[in-house]
């Protein structure tokens, strides 16, 4: 067994004190490893570099020389006694992939905390978790199961493995839990930060959207529990799964209280994130491709298939919320539509494949320049989009992705066996029997455009794409009784932020009237055709132009004057509405389809 402790050292400092102790070290000198990056956030994150003052011993307080070996690595002289590690770990990183101690609370994911004990990796763990000084309200929440420790108190926890360890994130505050049931089997809210919250509606959306979730799977929930562990704060959004748990960051004003409407766009992206992780303990977290069960953490891991592990994921977290009856048929196609419309913005769809943008993950989705939108595609947006395809293909045949979904789960997720690269087209096509090579080459390999609108008349929905109204349109639901008109003024085709007093390009887009100026990052915008201009005001300034017209601006390019001329060409239509078309106008097969699509039927 390897035995950790970690406690927090000083909260006003930020760190963690851990201490790892191995009872039967290496002969020739112990090596001790920190991953350099976690499951689902696939960047390179070096972790290492939070730990300080790292130092070994003996379990008599001997010390053992520790040398450095690269950014991650330590190895331990020869040891024939207990080995001890103690060292300091800063953390002050407020998202879901690290970790954070302050006076309100503590967080911590085992990857950026625990060395890993080479060649010792398959050996139970036990952790004790220790308050910090003076402090009597926090508790303690994590998926470990306890060893001595009453569930959310501080004391010893235990991990099948070193694996199992760093898959459990840990939360230390004065938090509050909401308990619910789904098949008997126990699942936690946990909310930290200053928060109201109607937790009676929030419990019973939830309730709502997990059971669906499980729906997909025929109730086949892996689990003895399932704990969600959710920061509240002012500003920020976020998720990453794990195979008992998930770590979420929600802004204060997404919680529901009483006035909350149902169609509130912040609660319905809370929702959201909420479904999407729990759809991950099944598909990510246990259906995965091959080379994730190697939970090799060290340097890069790449697969061309995060489009359908984020995209299948992305598609079914927003269409759970309507089946589950969270939100309604409109609210739902709002989003899609949002979908739409960020995929069509980029003209890097047309440049890079889904099968490609999973691939190069590590170094252009997670990093993104101010030429991403022209370069790349995100695998989730038009994963979530290739889901829908593929989805309305099995229907034709009679079956869904839901279906598909649970053939995975059967083959490989339930069995612990990986995912190779063809074997969801394989499984596809041996659920209806029908080859599918051309839909994968187009729409995954491939970088033509989605057939969109073919693929939402089986359901009866309309599409129009029109021109965006500033920047910020993003499309969404219209109703069919209000006809959507749309003149189309002139849009710059660039994001503008003002920062300091000054109005800055933060990025261009292809072919937009900014870049044809000649307008890149980092320019400053002083005057449009005379007039001084800011964020705000200058779409209004622009569109006041027609189609054609040369206009002056200025801009300052570091430091110095650039006069430019803006030439008007018309805004691209790639801003997305949808619309359910009428009942009566729909025939019988549209209108069953979309019922049962959206879980309007059994």
């Amino acid at each position: 067994m390897i035995f950790y402790t970690i406690k927090p050292l000083s909260v006003n400092a930020h760190l963690f004190e851990v201490t790892v102790k191995v009872s039967n070290p290496y002969q020739y000198g112990q090596i001790f490893e920190l991953p350099a990056w976690i499951a689902g956030s696939y960047m390179i994150r070096d972790f290492a570099k939070q730990i300080i003052q790292i130092t070994a011993t003996t379990s008599e307080g001997q010390p053992i020389k520790l040398t450095k070996l690269n950014k991650q690595r330590w190895q331990a002289a020869k040891c024939v006694q207990d080995l001890i590690l103690t060292y300091q770990v800063y953390a002050l990183d407020l998202s879901v992939r690290t970790a954070w101690l302050d006076n309100q609370r503590g967080y911590f994911n085992g990857t950026s905390v625990f060395l890993r004990v080479q060649g010792q990796e398959h050996l139970p763990c036990q952790l004790d978790i220790q308050p910090p000084e003076d402090e009597t309200t926090w508790r303690v929440a994590t998926s470990l199961p306890t060893f001595n420790a009453n569930q959310w108190d501080f004391g010893l926890y235990q991990a099948d493995n070193y694996q199992h360890l760093i898959d459990c994130p840990v939360e230390m505050a004065d938090f509050k839990v909401l308990n619910f049931n789904i098949q008997n089997i126990p699942h936690y809210m946990v909310i930290s930060g200053y928060h109201r919250c109607d937790e009676e509606r929030f419990k019973a959306d939830l309730i709502k959207i997990c059971n669906q979730q499980a729906c997909v799977f025929n109730h086949d929930l892996p689990l003895k529990s399932y704990l969600f562990l959710l920061l509240v704060v002012d500003d920020g959004y976020g998720g990453l799964e794990h195979s008992d748990s998930t770590s979420l960051i929600c802004n204060r004003d997404d919680l529901p209280v009483a006035t909350t409407p149902n169609d509130h766009e912040g609660y319905i992206r809370l929702l959201g994130l909420c479904s999407h992780e729990y759809f991950h303990l099944w598909h990510v977290k246990r259906i995965k491709p091959q080379v994730f069960y190697d939970n090799n953490l060290s340097h890069e891991v790449y697969t061309p298939l995060l489009w359908a592990f984020e995209g299948f994921t992305a598609y079914f977290d927003d269409l759970a919320l309507v089946r589950a009856g969270c939100i309604q048929a409109k609210d739902y196609l709002n989003l899609l539509a949002k979908t739409i419309t960020r995929v069509l913005k980029g003209t890097g769809r047309l440049k890079q494949s889904v099968a490609e943008s999973s691939y190069d993950a590590w170094t252009r989705f997670y990093q993104q320049d101010d030429n991403a939108p022209n370069a790349i595609v995100s695998y989730y947006a038009k994963g979530s989009l290739v889901a829908l395809g593929l989805d309305i293909i099995l229907r034709q045949q009679g079956k869904s992705l839901d279906d598909l979904m649970y053939l995975l789960w059967l083959q490989y997720g339930k069995i612990g066996k990986g995912i190779e690269e063809h074997d969801i087209q394989q499984a596809a096509e041996q659920l209806i029997d029908q080859d599918l090579s051309d839909f994968f080459t187009e729409m995954v390999y491939g970088t033509s455009e989605l057939p969109l609108q073919q693929w939402l008349d089986y359901f009866a929905i309309e599409m129009i794409l029109v021109p965006p109204k500033d920047e910020k349109d993003q499309g969404g639901f219209y109703n069919k009784k209000e006809p959507l008109t749309r003149i189309n003024k002139p849009t710059l085709g660039a994001r503008l932020a003002d920062k300091n007093g000054k109005t800055m390009v933060l990025n261009t887009l292809e072919n937009s009237i900014a870049q044809c100026a000649g307008l890149t990052t980092g320019d400053e915008l002083i005057a449009l055709d005379g007039i001084r201009i800011n964020a705000k005001n200058f779409n209004q300034q622009l569109g006041r132009f027609n189609q054609g017209d040369q206009i002056e601006m200025i801009a300052f390019r570091q430091g110095i004057l650039m006069p430019l001329t803006l030439t008007i060409i018309a805004s691209e239509e790639n801003c997305c509405y949808l619309s359910l078309i009428a009942d009566e106008q729909c025939t019988e097969k549209q209108l069953l389809s979309r019922k049962n699509w959206l879980g309007e039927t059994t």
